[in-house]
């Protein structure tokens, strides 16, 4: 059995500690929640990626190396996430856990220092970050973002959201935008940095065998020379009600073979903060969340209208997102049974063998999140930018118990808000 503490270490910094002897390495990360916004988003992304060059002690990706080989091989990589309307920057790390060390000598506490080095220690060049380092990162983010309209069924959902929400923060891509990346300069990205250090809520998270008070200790220590403030922003999501009066339909030509078409729909303002929110978790898995659901089962499957189609929620936000492949001339009939099998889960035409499924397979995700520590750091800062200490294992007890009726009620709060569709240039 794990043990999972949460505690604040400074004002505005918290320490999420598992303590578990179930695996062989520690998972540590820190990460940044700052409010996601246009004009931030890029730097913000950019920062863990210039920060993981080089620091004021081991001044290249060598050096680093070279420290981390002396931690058994140890991790350490940077990450932008988005939770909500939160833009997630910092780093994962993975070191052997001390129980496994050959010495018996410590990890945690050279590791939780050489992670806070990478963090607050930057390597600097006339008193701001590197221009080579800065050079070099913002190509490779340039390149990423450009890079999204690759994967066509990832860039048809990002581009639903941005149409759905094109004056809410939720519509901001998690890597900002080319422009803003240009005019990133090694100053403005240096200012940007000591912004964030000091007005951005600070999440840390450990699992590991260590025990938690020994972890806050040596976090403590690692984050000492972090920047004090006692109002640091904390996560916040602005949730919209309802759709409008008629849906927006988007579309865009493309040189593809299979056209994407994406629905964003408003949950009636239900989120992971009210207390039916696994009926509508379990609503959206019978209706697209599963192999077992309506939309895999019968407009896939049965009817062969799509190559795909999956449902995925949004529980900060208030969103069900549906994506789907389709060919060209199935836009209307792939739509239209796609918003019928929606009305289905509204009347309560759920199967048991439906519900239970939907039901064993949400139950059981939950569950394996325990058995893997990556996941586990997910769900838990999904947890925190959500404000919430619900467990796994919380969760999968509160969808045991989720009838019939109150999916088709939570289902019944849903409206389609948006339409994307990409398709060939030759329609």
């Amino acid at each position: 059995m794990s043990q999972v503490t949460h505690r604040e270490l400074f004002p505005g910094v918290w320490l999420r500690a598992v303590h578990t002897n179930k695996f062989k390495s520690s998972y540590l990360s820190i990460t940044l929640l700052a409010p996601l916004d246009k004009k931030t988003a890029g730097a913000n992304a950019l920062i863990p990626e210039v920060l993981r060059r080089g620091t004021a002690i081991h001044p290249d990706m060598e050096s680093m190396s070279a420290a981390l080989d002396e931690l058994y091989g140890g991790a350490i990589e940077p990450m932008v996430r988005k939770r909500g309307e939160t833009q997630c920057v910092g780093f994962i790390a993975s070191f052997l856990d001390d129980a496994y060390a050959m010495k018996g000598e410590k990890i945690l506490e050279p590791a939780a220092g050489l992670l806070c080095e990478v963090l607050l220690k930057p390597y600097t060049e006339k008193e701001v970050f590197s221009a080579g380092y800065v050079s070099g990162e913002k190509a490779n983010l340039i390149d990423r973002i450009r890079a999204q309209i690759n994967d066509k069924r990832t860039y048809a959902t990002q581009r639903l959201t941005q149409e759905m929400c094109k004056y809410e923060a939720f519509g901001v891509d998690k890597l900002g935008d080319e422009e803003s990346v240009s005019a990133i300069t090694p100053e403005s990205l240096w200012q940007r940095y000591q912004e964030l250090l000091a007005t951005a809520q600070v999440e840390v998270y450990y699992c590991g065998s260590a025990e938690p008070d020994r972890v806050a200790g040596a976090l403590k220590q690692a984050l000492d020379k972090l920047p004090v403030n006692q109002d640091r922003t904390g996560p916040d999501c602005d949730v919209r009600v309802s759709a409008g009066p008629e849906p927006i339909v988007a579309e865009e030509c493309m040189d593809v073979s299979q056209g994407k078409l994406a629905l964003g729909f408003r949950t009636g303002g239900l989120t992971c903060w009210e207390t039916d929110y696994p009926a509508l978790y379990l609503a959206v898995a019978v209706f697209g969340g599963t192999t077992l659901s309506k939309l895999f089962m019968n407009v896939r499957e049965k009817l062969s209208l799509c190559y795909y189609a999956s449902a995925t929620l949004e529980k900060m936000k208030g969103l069900v997102l549906v994506s789907s492949g389709i060919e060209f001339d199935k836009y209307q009939t792939a739509k239209d049974e796609i918003l019928a099998q929606l009305e289905a889960v509204k009347r309560g035409e759920i199967e048991d063998w439906e519900l239970e499924g939907s039901r064993r397979t949400l139950i059981g995700a939950c569950m394996s999140t325990l058995d893997e520590q990556g996941r586990q750091e997910e769900f838990w800062l999904g947890q925190t930018a959500a404000g919430l200490e619900e467990s796994p294992e919380e969760l999968a007890a509160r969808l045991e118990g989720v009838t019939r009726e109150q999916v088709a009620a939570a289902a019944r709060k849903l409206e389609l808000d948006t339409v994307y569709f990409l398709k060939g240039k030759e329609v």
